[in-house]
């Protein structure tokens, strides 16, 4: 019996460029950064599974689940996970930037 439970996200996102008429192409390179949300899932996401995540102004996406481990320090499971696809959109992006459930973390 699979009870839910909150996890919190860590989600990379790959690298886009946005493209302007106007403006020099503009790359915007995520490799230096995680994306983390708060979510409840039915149960705890093993490695290799697919996850849905919503961000406030786009369809719902999937991501890959790469790994969940315990944190003692925030008392949950961290759940790192990947974009599934090979490329994300402008438009995704910045749901997930702008959402203010998603927070955008330096890596260290």
């Amino acid at each position: 019996m699979s009870r839910e439970v909150v996890v919190e996200v860590n989600l990379k996102i790959p690298r886009l460029t946005l493209r302007s008429p106007n403006e020099d192409d503009k790359v915007i390179d995520n490799g230096s950064v995680r994306f983390l949300k708060l979510v409840t899932v039915p149960g705890l996401p093993k490695a290799g599974e697919s996850l849905q995540l919503t961000a406030a102004t786009a369809a719902p996406f999937a991501c890959d689940v790469i790994r969940a481990d315990w944190s003692e320090a925030k008392e949950k499971f961290i759940v790192y996970c990947k974009y599934s696809k090979r490329s994300i959109t402008p438009g995704e992006y910045h749901a997930i930037v702008n959402d203010p459930d998603w927070t955008m973390r330096p890596l260290l």
